[in-house]
């Protein structure tokens, strides 16, 4: 069973998710801000989070800052009143997976969060499969039906990258950050150089996903069903 943690001040709305959650089957425990919510990452695994923003002693932006210090893979979903793009792009280069504004309907809420499971599974593991493609980490390697390719290093990584988050726009500095690392002082179009480059690697058609740009924020990989 999935524990999910809820990270609200308001006492209706927690009250509200945490039914929503618990009548579907999840494991369920609550933190009223985001200083609250750190002890509890402490305390006991936590699967996925529920954030609100607007919160006293440590806000949603802060908490998703600090808690992807130590838990990288882990899916937080947004859930707030603020409805502004701005807020949206900056909660996504902090690290925070996916969006929903309130008030909103308990089916969607849960579509959104089985969603984010199913993209944390997938993260968890050492090989990936993107469309007709096999990459694996450990060894370093892509293959199509058994056939290896020669594929340099850097667009190895990016591309299990991508592929470990189907569907979720991951921004240009999480990219350039967890490939180059925190102090990389290139030319921040290296990160398109090689973006392009699996692009014409890669063609849709032929292996069955494409490298969205998403304006403003970043890159997502969706699969071509």
């Amino acid at each position: 069973m999935n524990k999910i943690l809820v990270v609200d001040d308001d006492v209706n709305i927690c009250r509200l998710v945490v039914t929503i959650l618990n009548d579907a089957g999840f494991d369920v425990c609550e933190a009223t801000d985001g200083r609250d919510a750190l002890l509890k990452l402490d305390e006991s695994k936590i699967d996925l989070c529920v954030v609100d923003i607007m919160m006293p002693y440590m806000d949603g932006l802060d908490f998703c800052r600090n808690a992807r210090k130590y838990y990288e893979e882990m899916p937080i979903l947004m859930l707030t009143a603020k409805s502004e793009i701005g807020s949206k792009i900056e909660s996504y280069g902090l690290g925070a997976d996916d969006y929903l504004t309130k008030p909103f309907e308990a089916e969607e809420l849960l579509l959104r969060i089985r969603a984010l499971l199913k993209r944390y599974k997938i993260a968890s593991q050492q090989t990936i499969t993107i469309g007709t493609l096999t990459v694996d980490s450990t060894s370093n390697t892509v293959s199509v039906q058994g056939e290896r390719m020669s594929i340099p290093l850097r667009e190895l990584e990016l591309l299990f990258k991508l592929g470990s988050f189907p569907g979720k726009t991951l921004s240009r500095n999480q990219l350039i950050e967890e490939l180059w690392g925190f102090d990389f002082d290139g030319n921040e179009r290296t990160l398109d150089v090689h973006v392009g480059r699996l692009r014409n690697r890669f063609p849709p058609e032929q292996f069955g996903f494409q490298i969205l740009t998403i304006r403003s924020l970043g890159y997502r990989l969706e699969v071509i069903s």
